[in-house]
Parts: structure tokens; C-alpha cells; sequence
């Protein structure tokens, strides 16, 4: 019974006060040896770790029991475009939601502790393209690390949900956009853009904040400024007139070499005959780059094609020591420097829409090899010496109104779907899309509301049947293990500690492979597309399995290409486990 002294909302009010009092008694701040080597039962970041794995040691879900998996709880997420990841620590679940609205969840029970919703402005739209994606926190001391909407780096108080801090990195009408999140680096909060082109060059930066005060530590631009080592790669084209080279996806880190690596997007417009011509790069377009942590300065960079198409590359680099092997017979582009056998650092995986495969010496820059896996006809082959991709000339476009067959399509590919490593298989599990598009140069002068001034249509590669697949490459030699092919396009995955794989498709599955063989070993029909990053974590001894689903514009397009398909897009978070 209510006591007649208060009433039902305050009384409510006095007990998630004493809830969230318990909680900042209890809380342990982060270091960032904690985020170099996380708590197994712990998911601390995007990918789990620096290094981007999406990788946990825990094992108490496994081939012999994971077909008993239950649902444990549930809750609605906030409308919009939703690709969220769960921030797991010490028991309580941290998820951004769309539109900057974050919630701090107990991670058993899926009870609201805290919930922060950032203000939007009102003509947001008018200037980011997509506002609300929100996929990825970050977390350090006693704060919740996000990127907002309106362009601010900011952090939240983790035990209360209080604003802690927050910093403007641009004016958000410049349409810089927080695709992907923030990591941790040493305690700098190190995220990038993906920039509109309307904003011009000065939208287009990496920046790095210190994690306690939100004060600026660096700023990298991805185009080139006047005088600057790589101006000379846009030809005649003036520093204001250069649009659109982005780094939208979250970067990785390596904490011995102090390293942050992380991938660019195309240019606007794509055709580079719009531009200075077909003969320049764009730097630092469609790149791989490796950052020096403290300064931000460029140490290398790999620019892997100079892309026509809007085949942006710059999804999640898996860093790996591992032997270098490659086989002849599954790969094609090996450098005649390499000496199988010889353990590397590398960074490696499918960093872009070709759906390549990429390993390249993380230290150096070197290239070691490449190979293809999903059908591609923009790159005819690869310079085994410096590892740029060489154009195929039957693509390139020399004037308006010229239609090709390009493959893969701008949906990839490869997509920001999330690749997976077990240190236990030595494998490397990447879902891929097999796709092309008919793609017209559609102007003779860029446009502003035109961002790659092509005009495209999506449709399967010719005699392909099956959209989605995924396919499990030896990081050391580059052979093909096993490769699952289906007609709905698959999503990001994540590996266990007891050799399962988990990840979900467009179709609403969720399922547990055998990292091994590909067998499905237990699925669930969670009826909306399975967009959000998989995560699992432990509380009290028990394995939990959380995922999310909801409208993304990527599996959206790519859902025309299997129409008998009608999943869901309703936005909601699931999380599973054993019976008690």
C-alpha cells in the first residue's frame, strides 16, 4: 500500500533514486587496460575489442546446448533508422537507440535503470541525411561516450544518465553526420564522419577528444589541404569544390603500435570525369588509413581503387597476428615479398563494397595479398607490389548518359554488416551480397542534392539466385573454408569461445552456426530485419545472446532482390539464454 504521504509517481521516483544510488556506489570506473583486454563477461565496446573481432572467450552456450536457447526478455527501441550494439558492463546493458536516445537496461532482467534523450533540432534533416542512425557507445571512466545528431561529441554520466560533457565538433548544418560511434584509445574518444557534400572539404575529419573533459586533442582532414602531401591528387580542382570523402564507420586500435585504423568513402560526384579526370586519385578516398593515436597525423595509407560507382571501403578492419600463407590456388594478388610462414600484424578482412580481401602489413603499410569473393567487374586486377586496385577500363564513365553493369552494387558487397574472427579457427566470417546495378552517369555538373551523380537500378548478378551468403576465409592462407549462400541478404555476425557463430539476415533469422562446418545449429524467427550488432556477455555466471532488430535503408534495398520475402521492421531488442 502507497503511503498517503505520497503518491504512486513519486514513490516510483524514490525507488530508481535508490536504484541508481546503489549503482554509483557499486560502479567501477573503466581504464583502459579494462578496454585493452575487457572482463570475458563483458561487451565494453562495438566489436567487443580494439581490434574488432567481434570475438567473446565465454563458452557456456555451445554446439551441444545452444538449441535450448529461450528468450529471456524484450523491449521496444525508439523509431528510426536502427543498427544499434549493446554496451555491456559489470550487468548493465548501455543502447543507443535511434535519434540520440540511450538507455541504461539491466542486463537479466531488462529493467529501465537510466534513459537520456538528446534534443534534436527541428531542421536536422535539412541538413544530415540520416539523423538517427545511432550505432555504437563507448565507455571510459564513469561515462557513456556518444556522437550526437547535432554534431557534438558528448558524455553521459554512466551511473545516472546525467550529461557529463559535451563538445561541438561541427556545425551540424555543415551536414557532418555520426554514423558510426566513438572508441577509446588511451583515453581519447576517436570517432569519424561521414560528411555531406554540401559541407565541403572542412566537414570531412577524424577527431579525438580527451575522454574526462571533452576537450579537442586532434583533428585529421581526409581531403587534402592546399600544400599539404596529397593535394596534388585532385588535379585542378579548388580545396573548396573537394566533397565528400567520409570515414562513417567505427575505426580499430592498436594499443602496442598506438594505431587507429579506419576507411574512407567515395567522393562526390563518384564519376571522376566530373572532376579533374579519370587519371587523378582523390586522396584519401576509398583508403585504408593508419593514424599515429596522440597526433592523428597519417602514418600510411593504402587507397585501394579509385572508385566511379560509390563502392565506398569503410567498413571494420580486423587487426590479427598471424602467419602469412596465402594460398595460390584461392588467392590471386600475393606480393612476391611475402615469405609464407612469416608471422605478421596485419590488418585484413573486406574493408569495402568490392567485397575484396585486403591483408596488408599494419606496422608498414605493405601489401601482402588480396582475393575477390563475391562476383566484381570494377577492378581488373590488383598491384601485388602497392596493393591499389587497377580499374577496369569498361567501367569508367567519360561523359553523361553512359549506362553500365556495375558489380556489386552500391549496397555492397560488403556492407557496415559486421565481419567476424575466432582465434580459435583462424577464420575470418564475412556476410556478403551478391549484387549489381545498372548505373547511368546522369550529369555534366555536379548538383548539390546529387551526391554521386549516378542513377542506379539494383538487380542480382546474372544466373544468381541467392542475395545473401557467408563466407569463412582462412586469415592465413585466404582459402575459402565454407561459404552459406540463401536467398535473404545476411547480417553482421559475432563468434563465442565454444566455437559457435551467431548472426542474423534480413529475413528475420537469427541462428548459431558450427564456426567449423557452417551448420545451423539453432534459429530463431524474430520477424523484423536482424540489423543491430550481436553481442554476448555474462552476469552471475549465466551467457546471455543479445541482438536487435529494426528498419535499416541498406536491407531494405536489398530485400527488392528477394521480394517473396516479407519480414518485418519493427525496432526491438531481444536477448536469450539457457534455462535456468
Amino acid at each position: 500500500m502507497v503511503h498517503p504521504k505520497y503518491g504512486v509517481a513519486t514513490l516510483l521516483g524514490l525507488l530508481i533514486a535508490s536504484s541508481v544510488g546503489a549503482q554509483q556506489s557499486e560502479f567501477v570506473p573503466v581504464t583502459d587496460e579494462m578496454l585493452q583486454n575487457p572482463d570475458p563477461a563483458d561487451w565494453p565496446m562495438w566489436r567487443r575489442t580494439l581490434n574488432h573481432w567481434g570475438h567473446s572467450p565465454l563458452d557456456q552456450i555451445d554446439r551441444g546446448n545452444v538449441s535450448r536457447l529461450r528468450l529471456v526478455w524484450t523491449r521496444p527501441l525508439n523509431p528510426g533508422v536502427q543498427e544499434g550494439t549493446p554496451l555491456v558492463y559489470d550487468g548493465t546493458m548501455y543502447f543507443p537507440h535511434p535519434n540520440d536516445f540511450t538507455q541504461a537496461i539491466d542486463a537479466t532482467t531488462g529493467d529501465l535503470i537510466w534513459e537520456y534523450r538528446r534534443p534534436v533540432q527541428d531542421d536536422n534533416n535539412d541538413y544530415v541525411l540520416f539523423p538517427s542512425i545511432n550505432r555504437n557507445l563507448a565507455i571510459y571512466g564513469n561515462y557513456i561516450l556518444d556522437n550526437g545528431a547535432d554534431n557534438y561529441a558528448y558524455a553521459l554520466d554512466a551511473r545516472t544518465g546525467e550529461l557529463a560533457w559535451e563538445t561541438q565538433i561541427l556545425d551540424y548544418r555543415l551536414g557532418g553526420q555520426h554514423s558510426g560511434g566513438p572508441i577509446v584509445a588511451n583515453g581519447k574518444v576517436v570517432s569519424g564522419r561521414s560528411c555531406a557534400p554540401k559541407g565541403g572539404p572542412e566537414a570531412c575529419v577524424i577527431t579525438a577528444f580527451d575522454a574526462l573533459t571533452g576537450e579537442e586533442l586532434w583533428r585529421t582532414h581526409t581531403i587534402p589541404r592546399p600544400g599539404e602531401p596529397g593535394d596534388e591528387t585532385w588535379g585542378d580542382i579548388p580545396y573548396e569544390e573537394r566533397r565528400h570523402v567520409g570515414t562513417w564507420m567505427i575505426p580499430s586500435f592498436d594499443p602496442e603500435l598506438n594505431r587507429i585504423y579506419i576507411g574512407t568513402s567515395v567522393t562526390s560526384p563518384a564519376p571522376k570525369f566530373m572532376l579533374a579526370g579519370n587519371d587523378e586519385q582523390y586522396l584519401y578516398h576509398n583508403s585504408t588509413l593508419s593514424l599515429d593515436a596522440d597526433t592523428g597525423e597519417i602514418v600510411w595509407y593504402m587507397q585501394h581503387v579509385v572508385d566511379h560507382w560509390d563502392l565506398d571501403h569503410p567498413f571494420e578492419r580486423l587487426l590479427i597476428d598471424t602467419a602469412i600463407a596465402p594460398d595460390p590456388d584461392a588467392v590471386e594478388w600475393i606480393n612476391p615479398r611475402v615469405r609464407p610462414g612469416e608471422v605478421r600484424k596485419v590488418v585484413t578482412g573486406v574493408p569495402g563494397k568490392t567485397g575484396l580481401v585486403y591483408t596488408v602489413d599494419r606496422d608498414t603499410g605493405q601489401f601482402l595479398w588480396a582475393r575477390e569473393t563475391i562476383m566484381q567487374n570494377v577492378i581488373s586486377e590488383v598491384n601485388t607490389e602497392s596493393g591499389a586496385g587497377i580499374v577496369n577500363p569498361d567501367m569508367l564513365y567519360t561523359g553523361v548518359g553512359q549506362e553500365k553493369l556495375v558489380c556489386p552494387s552500391l549496397n555492397g558487397g560488403k556492407n557496415y554488416h559486421a565481419s567476424a574472427y575466432s582465434p580459435l579457427s583462424g577464420i575470418m566470417y564475412i556476410p556478403l551480397h551478391n549484387t549489381c546495378m545498372s548505373a547511368t552517369s546522369n550529369s555534366e555538373v555536379w548538383q548539390p542534392d546529387d551526391a554521386y551523380a549516378i542513377d542506379t537500378r539494383l538487380q542480382l548478378p546474372p544466373g544468381v539466385e541467392n542475395a545473401g551468403s557467408i563466407e569463412a576465409i582462412s586469415a592465413t592462407t585466404g582459402e575459402t573454408v565454407w561459404k552459406r549462400e540463401q536467398r535473404a541478404v545476411t547480417t553482421s555476425l559475432m563468434t563465442t569461445g565454444s566455437g559457435l557463430l551467431f548472426g542474423g539476415d534480413a529475413n528475420g533469422r537469427f541462428r548459431a552456426y558450427d564456426q567449423l562446418t557452417g551448420e545451423i545449429l539453432w534459429e530463431v524467427n524474430l520477424g523484423s530485419h536482424v540489423t543491430g550488432y550481436p553481442a554476448t556477455f555474462a552476469v552471475g555466471g549465466r551467457q546471455y545472446v543479445a541482438v536487435s532488430t529494426g528498419g535499416s535503408l541498406n536491407t531494405l534495398s536489398l530485400m527488392a532482390l528477394a521480394p517473396e520475402l516479407r519480414s518485418g521492421t519493427a525496432n526491438n531488442l531481444y536477448v536469450f539464454a539457457l534455462p535456468d
